[in-house]
């Protein structure tokens, strides 16, 4: 698989890349960690989103395969993850060529939109 090959919502089998740039470390509003890298290869660019002890595996630069990763939207916008079942090693692969001219991360997909009036299940509410 190849980044140009991401689609939302779509398990990744297995994508190798190499980290581009890492972003600073942020802490949301639950308290977890969260690092947003850009990953590439020959074919174009993505987001790639990092949680908490994800974050220290990585490091700008090196060249990784990510398998059973998973490829999910925030705010319309494609973004690469671990995810539950994930694994992500380094590679011996070097990517030199970089699609920098396909930003999949730039492309826009509806979120997913729940039916208007849904207010989730009324089982467990008081």
């Amino acid at each position: 698989m190849k980044i140009r090959d991401l689609k939302p919502r779509q398990a990744v089998d297995e994508l190798t890349f190499k980290v581009i740039e890492k972003g600073d470390e942020r802490v949301t509003p639950g308290g977890n960690r969260v690092v947003e890298a850009v990953v590439g290869d020959e074919t174009g660019i993505v987001k790639f989103t990092l949680w908490n002890t994800e974050i220290s595996l990585v490091e700008e630069g090196k060249t990784y395969t990510l398998r059973n990763g998973y490829v999910t939207l925030y705010r319309g916008s494609m973004r690469l993850t671990i995810g539950r079942n994930g694994e992500l090693q380094g590679s011996e692969t070097d990517i030199e060529l970089i699609g920098r001219d396909n930003d999949m991360s730039m492309k826009r997909f509806e979120d997913f939109q729940r039916r208007p009036g849904y207010r989730g299940s009324r089982r467990f509410r008081r």
